[in-house]
């Protein structure tokens, strides 16, 4: 929190940070653990112009990234909403795949998910 009110307080329009907002945070919800919410506020807050997006969407993305600076004199924030394991399955909003990673089978098995889906 300190880099973020230091980036505001010094107008860093250079900065642009990306926020993967999956809504899952340790071994729970974000909500659940420590809710963050009004997320974009507290961004604005501290001296950032804050954009939300559909992370899953690249031209929306590329769109917000072009777009940088927001505003000339302040850091961007781009808050990503996005879905944990999206395309997969078994894996699709699932907390245990915040901090696991699939091997084996179970790799193979959402490598073919991800590939039928396209």
């Amino acid at each position: 929190w300190e880099a973020a009110l230091f980036a505001g307080h010094h107008n860093l329009s250079n900065l642009t940070l990306i926020i993967d907002n999956n809504q899952l945070q340790s071994m729970a919800t974000v909500h659940g653990t420590l809710s963050l919410f009004p997320f974009a506020q507290k961004w604005c807050s501290f001296g950032w112009r804050c954009l939300e997006i559909e992370g899953h969407d690249h031209n929306e993305l590329t769109t917000a990234l072009q777009e940088v600076p927001v505003d000339e004199g302040r850091p961007t924030c781009l808050i990503a909403h996005t879905t944990k394991g999206k395309g997969v399955s078994f894996m699709e909003n699932r907390v245990l795949w915040h901090y696991r990673i699939p091997r084996g089978d179970e790799l193979e098995a959402a490598k073919a998910e991800l590939v039928s889906s396209s």
